[in-house]
């Protein structure tokens, strides 16, 4: 139900021109495409919302260019991805992550942001491809295939990645003093 109303949305939009089914689409998946996005920008949460919203402007510029082949979800990440790269290349570098003022939180807030801390500093130790590749298949949930496509990458580059970056991050975190 969920690709055919997809694609009943899409072809609304490209039909019609129809703004209210692509706010159905914006609606289904803002909420993943922000999330993959703050992954990928390390928690910078304004940056990860300017590039979601330039992300669904993209979207709605190119709708007429989805061909159907892929499901749109896999479209749409694809734009996202895109869209960060092409920040990555603007700015050339990540700045490093700022915990400001953490010992006026509370215990299990400082708790939770050294834990962050640390995903995102193991994140940090990954190519942006690596990284991404991560994210889609972890946080976001996508399949190995799914991830390939939304990457264009080859299968088998997807499943290494994701086997060399398992170890380098978890060596990272036993060394933090993670699963002792």
């Amino acid at each position: 139900m969920s690709k055919v109303e997809d694609m009943l949305w899409v072809s609304q939009v490209v039909i019609n021109d129809d703004r209210r089914a692509f706010d159905k689409l914006v609606l289904k998946y803002q909420s993943s495409v922000r999330r993959f996005l703050l992954n990928l920008t390390l928690g910078d949460s304004m940056l990860s919302d300017d590039l979601a919203q330039e992300t669904f402007i993209k979207a709605y510029l190119n709708i007429r260019s989805f061909k159907g082949i892929s499901v749109f979800s896999t479209w749409l990440f694809r734009i996202a991805y895109n869209t960060f790269y092409d920040s990555v290349r603007a700015k050339k570098h990540f700045e490093d992550l700022n915990i400001a003022e953490i010992d006026k939180k509370n215990s299990s807030e400082i708790e939770y942001s050294i834990v962050k801390n640390d995903i995102y500093t193991a994140l940090k130790l990954l190519s942006e491809e690596e990284k991404a590749v991560i994210l889609l298949c972890y946080m976001e949930e996508m399949t190995h295939k799914e991830t390939a496509k939304i990457l264009k990458l080859p299968l088998g580059t997807v499943k290494t990645h994701i086997i060399k970056s398992k170890k380098r991050m978890a060596k990272f975190l036993m060394e933090q003093g993670y699963g002792k």
